[in-house]
């Protein structure tokens, strides 16, 4: 089982707790959760907010997947426990999508440096993952069993199977500053260290069950790249950070908010690479292979012997990957109501760059004095329909928020796998939950005209950005 999950590149993430993680509802809310996503945010208020913040290991992360294809057989897997691909169509071409994404900050701390500009300088210890597997019909019936291939014609691109599945751990340093009023900077450098890592691509694949010679002719070629082949080499130690798989990532973004309250955000996010150890395994898949004596092996013999042929002539060699980095785009205006209640519509899409996804989000937020509830229909570009929904609680000096990017399948995922019937849901699989909290503490981070000793006032200080920018004008 180890090396049928190997080779169909974290497939198994069909069959455990659906658990991508973006939050657009926590887009400009300026939260310690908006501040480390959204490096140009700020997250103190001056006047009323204290100077340090953080999580202190509380809670604060998002969980999140979906599976297009194949609904009722993934979600039978799911609530029931049960595993059949007996109805399952094959020779149709079809392909099956899953995504999943997890954020998790296992922890945050966040410093007012200064009021002149603004100053915020962050640290923060992430825990990402993120997959993305494009599979076929006949890779669910195969783990099944191959007797569903018996006495069939040849099937050719059976296997065509293309995914990734990358975990790492995240260190980052966050610094952002306002250049004037309106108009404000940030960047965010990382340290990695890689998890775990799949990556499955499958160019070409061909199957003909020979009951009459008592054979089965495989063909594949492509290439796989993991950082294990076996799970008992995975243990605590490998989750823990540890640098043997190092890595690096950026991010930079900007926003800008106009005379009429027109607020508007741009970022890149996590762009970097990873560099796999030299333990890591790499496999040019180019084999043709003939499995005999049916009769005389078992099924598991027959499976064990598909399964390795995709790690078979596997070498332990050290090789790079590119982390899921994005671009994001947000625009939004608050409409004051009522002196208590505001509604702020939102417009955000993030694209990934280097790998398939992206999405486009409508946030419809509604604020009553420390309250605020957000809906947000989401248009996924793996052609799914989301609706989520966020709560908060917010003042200057604490935050707390749940909410669920994908609501409606949240909740029938939930209730089918308690009451452990299939029956219940329907479409795509999907499931998503965030939460966080927010603490600040210290001396209050007063004005200027309040005290003599608020950071930042003197006539020496000068703008990080504005420095650099200077120094490539002068270039020019």
């Amino acid at each position: 089982m180890a090396k049928k999950y190997l080779i169909l590149c974290a497939l198994c993430i069909c069959i455990a707790p659906f658990a991508k993680a973006q939050q657009y509802g926590l887009f400009n809310t300026r939260t310690l959760f908006d501040g480390f996503e959204n490096p140009a945010q700020r997250t103190f208020v001056v006047d009323s907010s204290r100077k340090f913040a953080s999580n202190f290991f509380l809670p604060n992360l998002g969980i999140n997947a979906a599976n297009k294809g194949n609904s009722d057989l993934i979600r039978r897997a799911i609530n029931e426990g049960t595993y059949s691909a007996k109805d399952l169509v094959l020779g149709s071409g079809d392909i099956n999508t899953i995504h999943q994404n997890t954020n998790i900050y296992l922890l945050t701390f966040r410093i007012f440096q200064s009021y002149k500009f603004q100053k915020e300088l962050g640290f923060a210890w992430q825990l990402r993952s993120d997959a993305h597997l494009d599979y076929t019909n006949e890779t669910l019936a195969i783990l099944d069993s191959y007797r569903r291939f018996v006495g069939r014609t040849p099937y050719d691109d059976v296997f065509n199977n293309d995914g990734y599945e990358q975990s790492y751990h995240q260190f980052s340093v966050t610094y952002r500053e306002n250049i004037n009023k309106r108009l404000a900077f940030g960047a965010k450098i990382s340290l990695l260290s890689g998890v775990t890592y799949n990556r499955l691509n499958i160019t070409d694949s061909y199957l003909l069950m020979d009951p009459t010679n008592n054979l089965i002719n495989v063909r594949v070629k492509g290439a796989y790249k993991a950082s294990f082949l076996e799970t008992d080499e995975l243990s605590h130690k490998t989750a823990a950070p540890n640098f043997r798989n190092p890595g690096i990532s950026l991010g930079f973004g900007t926003s800008y908010t106009a005379k009429n309250g027109v607020f508007m955000m741009a970022n890149i996010k996590d762009l970097g690479f990873i560099k796999w150890g030299k333990t890591a395994y790499v496999n040019n898949i180019s084999s043709e292979v003939n499995i005999t004596d049916l009769s005389q092996k078992s099924s598991s013999q027959i499976e064990s012997e598909l399964a390795n042929i995709a790690t078979d002539e596997s070498v332990n060699k050290s090789f790079y990957s590119l982390t899921n980095a994005k671009a994001d785009f947000m625009i939004s205006k608050p409409f004051s109501i009522t002196y208590s209640f505001s509604y702020t519509p939102g417009l955000v899409v993030s694209k990934n760059l280097f790998y398939k996804g992206g999405d486009a989000a409508f946030v419809n937020k509604f604020k009553y004095n420390t309250m605020a509830l957000s809906a947000i229909p989401t248009y996924n570009f793996n052609g799914l329909f989301l609706m989520g929904i966020q709560g908060m609680y917010q003042t200057p000096n604490f935050e707390i928020f749940l909410g669920s990017d994908n609501l409606f399948k949240t909740v029938t995922q939930i209730n089918g796998a308690l009451k452990q019937d299939h029956t219940i849901g329907t479409g795509y699989n999907g499931a998503s939950f965030y939460m966080g909290v927010g603490i600040k503490f210290g001396n209050t981070v007063e004005h200027a005209q309040n005290t003599s000793t608020i950071p930042g006032i003197n006539d020496q200080e000068a703008s990080f950005f504005k420095r650099i920018f200077s120094v490539f004008s002068k270039k020019r």
